[in-house]
Order: C-alpha cells, then structure tokens, then sequence
C-alpha cells in the first residue's frame, strides 16, 4: 500500500514537471499570491501524498501504529497484582507492556511475539478480541443472573456450565468427539470439569465464578485492551 501510494506521488510529481518546462522551483521562487496561483492542485497533492508516505515509512520503521506518539492508559495495569506479576514495562512496546519471560502464565509469549511490532502486536490483539468476544456470554450471564437474585452457587454452576459448552462449540466434529471422550475419562463429565468438582478445587463460589469470567489482565495489557476489560479484573462479590 506504501509502495503504491508512494509511485502514485511520484508519478504525479513527474507528471507536472514534464508537463511544465518552467518546473517547481520558479514557482518557489515566486513570493505572495502570484507563487500559490503557480502552485498547480497536482503538485500539492503530489507533496501531501509524499509526506503520508514518508509518515507511514517513519512508523514502519519504528514500529508505531499510525496516530500513536505516547500510548498510556487510564488505569495503570502494574496497579493491579494480576496484570504486574505477568508483565513488565516495555518502552518499546506498541502498548508500552510486553509479558514478563518468567511468568508462569503467559511468559511463553515474551518471545513467541515482536511487542515492538505493530503489525505483530495487532494480530495479536485481533486473536486476544476473538476470545473477549467468545466468552462474552459468561459474563452477560452472570450479571443477568446476579441482578435476578439468584444465589452465588446458582451463578456459579450456570456460569461454569456455559465456559464448557464454549470450549466445544469451537472444536469441529472430530475434534469435539475426541475432546468429549477425553472429558468423560478425565471429569466423569463429557462437557468437562462440572461446578462440584471445581468448588472442591477452589474451596469457594466466588472463585469458580471469578476462574470462569475473568480474563488476564496482562495479556490485555499487551495487547492494548486494558482498559476495554477493565470492569472485569475488579469482580467480587463484595465490591
């Protein structure tokens, strides 16, 4: 696209100096009104479409989305301890975060991403909207049913419940066979672990809900999304 536009100018620019033998620079050298009357349309949409692409080269190489010169957030990810134990500050990333190498959770993507790149960290937050998008039905049943009334284990077994059948509407025929076979065998459970056995794992409610609907702030953070999903790192039953 930058290679196109950037012929375009310069083929427009070519095109007017061929076309007027008295070139651009007499018309520079012409002062006031009489100068700009000189100016043709062409030559200034030849410079303004060389100074787009100039702009757009200056971000490529530097890695700078368009319209980005300091990206911050209103809420500052490292104010959450979630966000701060899988990320570190990062200059040099497109959202001024990148995943911590030693972080047990997403630390595998330190490396397997260019957070410097945009056109690599927009992929990436592509995929993370993707999975925001998919699990959106978790967390519009829980407030559903929370401002309905119903109790906190009700919730939490609807909402467990709903994370299952996520995970298998993705998989295709074979897959999802595989998946249910291997989800009996390990669960007792063809959808996968039932809201029981993960009360027995966590030891309340509130963390089956909170395991279900909550998202890793950090890898938001990464990605740009930290304050798009920021209502959802806060749930509690008494906040």
């Amino acid at each position: 696209m930058a290679g196109r536009l950037f012929k375009t100018g310069v083929n427009r620019y070519n095109e007017y100096m061929d076309t007027r033998k008295e070139g651009i620079l007499p018309c520079l050298s012409c002062s006031g009104r009489k100068g700009m009357k000189n100016m043709s349309k062409k030559t200034v949409f030849a410079a303004i479409i060389l100074c787009a692409v100039l702009g757009g080269l200056f971000a490529a190489r530097t890695h700078l989305p368009w319209g980005r010169v300091d990206f911050k957030y209103k809420h500052n990810p490292m104010e959450n301890p979630k966000a701060a134990a899988d990320i570190i500050v990062n200059p040099n990333a497109v959202y001024g975060y990148s995943p911590n190498p030693e972080s047990t959770r997403i630390g595998n993507f330190a490396t397997a991403i260019d957070w410097t790149n945009s056109d690599d960290v927009a992929k990436a937050r592509a995929i993370r909207e993707a999975y925001h998008e998919r699990n959106k039905n978790l967390w519009e049943l829980f407030s559903s049913m929370e401002s309905q009334g119903y109790s906190i284990e009700e919730i939490a077994r609807a909402v467990s419940r709903q994370k299952n059948l996520n995970r298998l509407s993705e998989l295709d025929s074979k897959n999802l066979a595989l998946t249910k076979a291997s989800n009996l065998e390990t669960y007792g459970n063809e959808e996968g672990p039932d809201a029981d056995s993960l009360h027995q794992k966590y030891g309340s409610w509130e963390t089956v809900i909170d395991k279900a609907i909550s998202t890793n702030p950090g890898m938001d953070a990464c990605c740009g999304l930290y304050d798009t999903y920021y209502h959802q790192y806060r749930f509690s039953r008494n906040e």
